[in-house]
Parts: structure tokens; C-alpha cells; sequence
């Protein structure tokens, strides 16, 4: 089972990635066991990241420096905190438990490491869902800009915890819809068989 171990406050957290879920499956994360390592946690004023020109993020702590990827640890609950900073080799280099008490040059850093990352669609709203054979093709806007994606038929959005709804299209690309009882009046409208 794949998923994104993370820690915090001592504790090691695993949350399932995208790749894990099944259709009316959680999307919660799971305590998997308290962390009595004693490893050093890192004050986020002695870590230091840098946007490198090759397009990569390094984090420098100390006497260590290498480059990281970003995971969410709480993708849906906490989305701009509790964020991983993994090696290449996938273990948690640091964890920082919120960007605002990173120094400026660090959180302009990590900004565009998420932006890049472009972890998920955040969709704004529903202008055509299509159906054509085996495939239901989803035109929306986004806040990243106007996206078209295709999903299969029998796919059909996830509903959150706290009320939203995920959508992965054929390539892999996550849609989230974090109110759709918010969205516009035809966007609710084409949304309505996929919403209890």
C-alpha cells in the first residue's frame, strides 16, 4: 500500500496518495505508531530552502543540504501546512508544520515548488460534462485556467470528508471541488447527479 508517511508533533502519520484510493474509499490519514526515535525535530528558522535555476527545490538544515519534493501531509484538511520535504530517496528530510515561519526568501522558494508541483486543479467551475462512448468529457475553469479532461464512464468524483469532491481524469491529473453547493447555478446543475 503506497501512501506519504509523514511526522508530526512526534507522531508518524500515514496518509494514502491519490494511486491508493478506491471508489468510496477515505481519504483520511491513519496514526500508525508514536515516533520514540529521538530524532531532532528543525526549527523552521534553521531551515533554509533555495529554487534552484535546473528547477529544483533544496532544503539546507544545518550541515545538510540536498534537493527535496513536496508532499502534503494533510492534503485536504490542511492543504498549506504540515508539508514534507523528501529526499531522493523518499525519506523526510524536514517537515514544515506551517510556511509563514519559514524566512521570506525559503517561502518564495517553497511557493514555487507547489506552484510547479501543481498538486491539484482547484476547479471554480463546470461549463460541459459530455458523455461520449465510455468516456465523460469535463470542460471547467480552474484557478490555475481553463482545463478540459476526459475520465472514464464509470468513474465518478469522490466525495471528501468535509463535503468536496475529487475528481481524477485519465492522465492522472487531481480536480477538487471544495464547495460545489457554492459554485455558479449551471455548474450545480451539471454537477447534480454526482452530489447525494
Amino acid at each position: 500500500m503506497s501512501g506519504v508517511r509523514c511526522r508530526v508533533s512526534g507522531i508518524a502519520l500515514w496518509h494514502p496518495t491519490p494511486d491508493t484510493w478506491h471508489h468510496g474509499g477515505s481519504v483520511e490519514s491513519t496514526l500508525v505508531r508514536r515516533s520514540d526515535d529521538g530524532a531532532p525535530r528543525t526549527p523552521a528558522a534553521e531551515l533554509r530552502l533555495e529554487w534552484r535555476v535546473d528547477g529544483s527545490l533544496w532544503a539546507t538544515k544545518g550541515d545538510e543540504e540536498r534537493p527535496v519534493s513536496v508532499r502534503r501531509c494533510f492534503p485536504w484538511s490542511e492543504p498549506a501546512r504540515h508539508l514534507s520535504l523528501r529526499d531522493s530517496d523518499e525519506e523526510e528530510f524536514a517537515l514544515v508544520r506551517d510556511p509563514a515561519e519559514l524566512d521570506p526568501h525559503s517561502r518564495a522558494a517553497l511557493e514555487m515548488a507547489l506552484a510547479v508541483a501543481g498538486f491539484v486543479f482547484e476547479v471554480t467551475r463546470v461549463l460541459e460534462i459530455d458523455e461520449e462512448v465510455e468516456i465523460r468529457r469535463w470542460r471547467v475553469e480552474t484557478r490555475q485556467g481553463p482545463r478540459t479532461f476526459q475520465t472514464r464512464l464509470d468513474d465518478w468524483p469522490r466525495t471528501l470528508p468535509h463535503g468536496g469532491l475529487l475528481i481524477r481524469d485519465l492522465a492522472g491529473d487531481l480536480y477538487h471541488l471544495g464547495r460545489p453547493a457554492a459554485l455558479d447555478r449551471h455548474s450545480r446543475e451539471l454537477l447534480w447527479a454526482f452530489v447525494d
